[in-house]
């Protein structure tokens, strides 16, 4: 692979290859990818493939197809991004990948057009685009970017062909992740953060795992503490709440798996503590009410989530302690 940097996405780019040598592009495809595998630099690389004027399945890099893709001026490429980070794509966008869709190439070639994010489209401008995927252009190729295939329409999920980017191992992360920042990366930091290779290097870079650390010794000195300071530790937790809930979720799930002998490598290390503490029934019973919680603090924004993790840390504490 002329430019593809990580090795986790060279099974799907294999796949895709494959595709582009055997001509079995289908007119519209759908890369189902969680966030932090660098999704980005796969559907860039085959953009740059499929335009390319001399090759079937890697860009040359010196012919004038490649060259317009380099410059970001190819003529029959188009990619359709929210036109503010974390806005939606809107009608008039889609609306006019249609028109495009709908003309000739300019280079004799393939028209691509990358949907990324997908399912940042609202109502309207998914229901524009399933008209266009109903009646395919010729030579035409709709690529479609998601993290969750269900935040899509049915209707256009039915319509393409599917593929699924799944995360390295934790293990495979924190190889990585040593050699890229030359310095070791426990394979637990890989695992909270879903073993999603780019999350976990900005979540190192930016200090998080200070912040992790500190989240867990709070959390885990808590616990099975008559009396402890709910306060300060909702206070804390509230701070950010979806990403330091998630980080206790993960510590309540290895828990429960010590209860069963299961050590696995990658499990949190404040687990081990948590599970001597508190009882299984206690720890499942409580897992599934702060997933509860996260749920219904990641819907609706408004909510006072400070009191919201104070009560249920307090139900969980009293159970504990019981």
């Amino acid at each position: 692979m002329s430019e593809m940097r990580y090795p986790w996405l060279e099974p799907m780019w294999q796949t895709w290859k494959a595709n582009l040598t055997s001509g079995r592009l289908s007119n519209a495809g759908l890369l189902v990818a969680p966030p932090g595998l660098g999704a980005e630099a796969l559907t860039e690389h085959f953009s740059k493939a499929l335009m390319c004027s001399n090759f079937e399945a890697e860009p040359c890099g010196f012919c004038h197809s490649c060259q317009l893709m380099a410059s970001e001026s190819h003529p029959d490429y188009h990619r359709i991004q929210p036109e503010q980070p974390g806005k939606n794509i809107i009608v008039d966008q889609i609306r006019q990948c249609n028109r495009f869709a709908q003309e000739s190439s300019q280079l004799s070639g393939y028209r691509l057009i990358v949907v990324e994010p997908a399912d940042a489209m609202n109502e309207a401008a998914a229901n524009a685009l399933l008209k266009t995927l109903e009646s395919p252009a010729r030579q035409c190729v709709f690529l479609l970017v998601a993290a969750k295939a269900n935040r899509l329409l049915p209707t256009i999920v039915s319509r393409c062909q599917q593929w699924h980017l799944t995360a390295p191992s934790a293990e495979q992360v924190s190889e990585w992740l040593k050699h890229n920042l030359n310095q070791p990366v426990p394979e637990y930091v890989a695992y909270i953060n879903d073993n999603a290779p780019l999350a976990t290097q900005a979540f190192v870079e930016q200090g998080w795992v200070e912040a992790y650390q500190e989240v867990e010794r709070h959390f885990c000195q808590a616990l099975g503490t008559p009396g402890f300071d709910v306060f300060a530790l909702a206070k804390l937790l509230a701070e950010a709440p979806l990403i330091r809930l998630r980080w206790v979720w993960f510590l309540l799930v290895d828990a429960q798996k010590r209860h069963f002998g299961l050590t696995e490598s990658h499990a949190t290390p404040g687990s081990e503590v948590l599970a001597q503490q508190v009882g299984y029934n206690v720890l499942y019973q409580h897992t599934q009410s702060l997933s509860q919680l996260l749920e219904q603090l990641d819907t609706h924004s408004g909510l006072n989530a400070e009191l919201l993790i104070m009560n249920w840390l307090i139900k969980l504490n009293e159970d504990a302690c019981s």
